[in-house]
């Protein structure tokens, strides 16, 4: 679970329950779909997504899926009690914007070699995994397994786990965009984790946010 300080720090200061989500304003000209990725602490996987909102993300959520727990909160999840992972859900423009294109946003903001949790945060609920809905989300997820492997031999080891979507619960609200709500505790908290040295060290200069 998070450390010490920011359990003190943060869950000290905020409460809420995990509500359903409500979804994007849709027109006639666009394909929606969504698409869920689990990359440890999602405070730091909306950001990366937020940032495609011009070339179709029409939305991103932070939180709970892949467990046996019904409407999870964050204290239940970060403790290991209900086999969620802390994930993003991103709702997206499928003709603007492709799952294949989502796909090295989410690897480039990860450690895919870590199997025990992400960064400073250890546990089954925060590692890393990439879901699909349909067999061609699948294959682009496999698809994008061989390109990485192609580009470089150490992604052999890759840890990550590719599986089924299950219901996503809707985190609590003071986890919203929460780099944009707190930026100087989401800054800290990402130096104090080591995240953005390791994802530096994994896939080169330019991997912050």
């Amino acid at each position: 679970m998070k450390t010490i300080f920011f359990s003190i720090l943060i869950l000290s200061c905020f409460s809420g329950t995990s509500l359903a989500a409500d979804g994007p304003k849709v027109t006639q000209t666009q394909e929606v779909k969504t698409a869920i990725f689990a990359g440890g602490c999602f405070w730091c996987m909306q950001r990366p997504f937020d940032e495609l909102k011009s070339q179709g993300v029409l939305s991103t959520e932070v939180g709970y899926s892949g467990g046996h727990t019904d409407r999870p909160t964050y204290e239940q999840t970060s403790a290991g009690n209900t086999g969620h992972r802390e994930v993003i859900r991103v709702t997206y423009d499928a003709k603007r914007i492709k799952f294949k294109e989502l796909l090295p946003v989410f690897w480039k903001n990860i450690d895919p070699f870590d199997r025990g949790g992400q960064f400073c945060d250890r546990g089954e609920q925060y590692s890393s995994a990439v879901f699909y809905s349909d067999e061609s989300e699948k294959r682009d997820i496999a698809e994008s397994l061989k390109v990485l492997k192609t580009r470089d031999a150490k992604f052999a080891k890759i840890e990550t786990l590719v599986l089924p979507a299950k219901p996503f619960f809707r985190g609590e609200e003071y986890h919203q965009s929460y780099y944009e709500k707190n930026p100087i505790r989401y800054k800290y908290y990402r130096y104090q984790c080591g995240r953005d040295a390791r994802l530096e060290k994994i896939w080169g200069p330019g991997a912050k946010h």
